[in-house]
């Protein structure tokens, strides 16, 4: 989709509508602390439209950068955590390899075996993930119910080793700080696929920061804008 069809219609620059959700994904700001910034500028939008952008081209982001993600390795560190939707909680799978980089994440309103088995075909069918060596855990009850599952359908290879140690799952628990910081003050989403397309940004934009872009350097945020901007075909 070329830019101009994909802009269509929003009365805005299309540099300013990714501006606005490069940094809602990326930094811990409310949609009214963006609507004072833009105003800030000279630029007035209301927060509700701001949410309306996020919602449409969140999940687009996260589209657009998959091919150009670089490999991650086969040690893999699972781990869910808490993300309040309507006032209850659901659960946000996450992986990552043994330095960090994502490997993938799901939103799911369960926390079993199948939700964890839903998962990992997931990650597995990432086109920057590798098949595990081995998946490092906690003592989640689900992960191993999941990880039989895989086998006997030949999704996993019967050699991969599943890992169940909390200390070893640092790393995973650590990364997930930042998701919770960027939702924080969102103070819980109102319906599930809100939650489930604002997710998609932050992940992407994690992933981003993180350096697993090629030839984008971790903490370059000049050339991680540009580097947006050319996915959505708005640049110079």
């Amino acid at each position: 989709m070329v830019a101009q069809s994909l802009f269509k219609w929003r009365h805005f620059l299309p540099e300013i509508i990714l501006l606005n959700v490069r940094w809602y994904c990326r930094y811990p700001l409310s949609y009214r602390n963006l609507e004072e910034m833009m105003a800030d500028r000279g630029v007035e939008v209301d927060h509700s439209t701001i949410h309306r952008w996020v919602l449409s081209y969140a999940p687009e982001l996260d589209k657009r950068i998959r091919p150009h993600l670089n490999p991650t390795n086969d040690s893999w560190r699972v781990d869910e955590t808490y993300i309040e939707v309507k006032g209850g909680w659901k659960y946000l799978y996450r992986a990552v390899d043994s330095i960090g980089n994502t490997l993938d994440f799901m939103l799911s309103a369960k926390r079993d075996g199948k939700a964890a088995a839903r998962f990992f075909r997931k990650v597995l069918k990432a086109t920057h993930t590798q098949t595990p060596r081995v998946i490092t855990v906690d003592k989640n009850a689900a992960y191993p119910v999941a990880v039989e599952a895989l086998k006997a359908d030949e999704t996993l290879a019967a050699e991969t080793k599943l890992r169940q140690s909390k200390y070893l799952n640092n790393i995973i628990e650590q990364d997930h700080r930042n998701i919770k910081r960027l939702t924080k003050p969102m103070m819980g989403f109102g319906s599930f696929n809100t939650a489930r397309r604002t997710l998609r940004g932050i992940e992407a934009m994690s992933m981003i920061r993180k350096g697993q872009v090629k030839g984008i350097s971790k903490g370059d945020s000049v050339s991680q804008a540009k580097f947006i901007e050319e996915l959505f075909g708005i640049s110079a």
